[in-house]
C-alpha cells in the first residue's frame, strides 16, 4: 500500500505554488481556503482541498509563520473597564460567538483591555510590534484613537460597529435604527404616548441610531418629539437609575420607556418602583438586547434581541477574510466591508 508522505518529487515539500497550478487557481485563494476565509465559492474550496490532498500539502506551520511575519493570533481589543466588560452581558456573548468562530481555526484569541490611557499606551506598543494577525474592536467611541493606529500600522481589523457613517474600517453590527423603531411602534400600538428614552453612550455610533429610530417612530406615528423625554445613559444599571429619576423628575407623567439596554432598563424599573409605578399598568417599560436579565425581570421584560453571537462569529469571517486578502494583496480594499444584522422585539409582560 502506498503512503503519502507529504513529500514531493526529489522528497521536497510540495509547495501552496504547486497545490495552486494542481488546483487551477491563483496562490491567494489556496491561501483563503487554507486560512478558512468565507470568501471562497464552495466548488473553488473543493478543488483547492482536493489538490492538497493529491499532493500531500501540509502547511508549516511555524516555518510559515517565521517567514511571512505571522502570529497565529487575534486580539479582541475591548477599550472599556475590565468591571463593565464582566458586568454587561453584551460583552460575553460577543466573546462566546468569536471564540466559537475560531475554534476549528489554528488562531489562538487574546482579550485585551484598553479602558484606561496606561493600557492603551501598552497596548499600541504591542500592536506595534506586529504580535497578531488581526484585531477585532468592540465597543468603540467616536473619539477613540485605536482604530486609526490599527489602520496606520496595517493590521487587519474588524470593529463592531462603526464609528459613524464614515467607517474606514470593516464592521459588523445590528440594526440599531430598526431596533429602536420596533420598540417604540410597539408602545404606541399599546396606547402609550408619553414615551422616554434613556440613551446609550452618545458618543457611540449605534446609540446615535436608536434615538434616530426612536425620533423617527414618533414623528411617523404623528407624535410630538419631546426632548424632555429624552435622557443620556451609559448603557449600565446604575446609569439607568440616575436617567430615570431624572425624567420622572421633569415628566412625572411619562407612560413609557425605551432603554437603550437591558441593564439599564433593570435600573429604570428600580426607581420606577420605589416612586410606586407599576409595570407595565402605569408605565410601560422595554430593554435592548434580549440578555438573561431581561427574561428573569420581574415582570419579565420585553427587549430588543441583537443577534450578539452571531456578530461575533461574522466578525471573525470578516477578519479572517481581511487577513487572507491582506497577505495576498496588502493593499486596502477602497471600500470597507460592512454587515448590518437584523434584530428582533421580543415582547413579554413588562409593556
Amino acid at each position: 500500500m502506498a503512503v503519502n508522505t507529504g513529500r514531493g518529487r526529489r522528497g521536497r515539500r510540495p509547495t501552496l505554488e504547486e497545490v495552486a497550478a494542481r488546483a487551477g487557481v491563483g496562490r491567494g485563494t489556496v491561501s483563503r481556503v487554507i486560512n478558512g476565509s468565507p470568501r471562497v465559492s464552495a466548488a473553488t474550496r473543493a478543488a483547492v482541498e482536493a489538490a492538497v490532498a493529491e499532493l500531500g500539502y501540509v502547511p508549516n506551520t511555524a516555518a510559515r509563520a517565521l517567514a511571512a511575519n505571522r502570529t497565529d493570533a487575534i486580539a479582541l481589543v475591548v477599550p472599556e473597564p475590565e468591571t463593565r466588560f464582566f458586568a454587561e452581558p453584551y460583552f460575553s456573548h460577543m466573546l462566546r460567538g468569536v471564540g466559537a468562530e475560531l475554534a476549528d481555526t489554528e488562531m489562538q484569541l487574546l482579550l485585551i483591555f484598553a479602558g484606561s490611557d496606561r493600557e492603551r499606551r501598552r497596548l499600541a506598543q504591542y500592536l506595534a510590534a506586529h504580535r497578531v494577525d488581526g484585531v477585532l474592536l468592540v465597543s468603540v467611541h467616536a473619539d477613540d484613537p485605536l482604530p486609526d493606529l490599527v489602520a496606520q500600522l496595517e493590521i487587519p481589523a474588524v470593529i463592531s460597529g462603526p464609528r459613524s457613517a464614515e467607517e474606514t474600517l470593516p464592521s459588523v453590527d445590528a440594526d440599531n435604527y430598526g431596533g429602536a423603531r420596533s420598540a417604540v411602534q410597539h408602545l404606541l400600538d399599546r396606547g402609550r404616548r408619553r414615551i422616554a428614552h434613556i440613551t446609550g453612550h452618545l458618543d457611540v455610533y449605534g446609540a446615535q441610531r436608536r434615538v434616530d429610530g426612536y425620533r423617527d417612530a414618533l414623528r411617523e406615528a404623528g407624535c410630538e418629539v419631546d426632548e424632555l423625554l429624552v435622557e443620556p445613559g451609559d448603557f449600565t444599571e446604575e446609569g439607568g437609575r440616575r436617567a430615570m429619576a431624572r425624567l420622572l423628575q421633569r415628566v412625572p407623567d411619562l407612560d413609557a420607556v425605551f432603554a437603550g439596554s437591558d441593564v439599564t432598563a433593570a435600573g429604570a424599573r428600580q426607581v420606577l418602583r420605589e416612586t410606586g409605578r407599576r409595570i407595565p399598568e402605569d408605565v410601560a417599560l422595554v430593554g435592548y438586547d434580549d440578555s438573561a436579565i431581561a427574561r428573569h425581570m420581574d415582570p419579565p421584560l420585553t427587549s430588543v434581541r441583537q443577534p450578539i453571537e452571531e456578530m461575533g462569529r461574522a466578525m471573525i469571517d470578516l477578519l479572517l477574510t481581511e487577513i487572507a486578502d491582506h497577505r495576498s494583496a496588502p493593499a486596502p480594499s477602497p471600500q470597507p466591508h460592512r454587515a448590518v444584522l437584523p434584530t428582533e422585539l421580543v415582547v413579554r409582560a413588562s409593556s
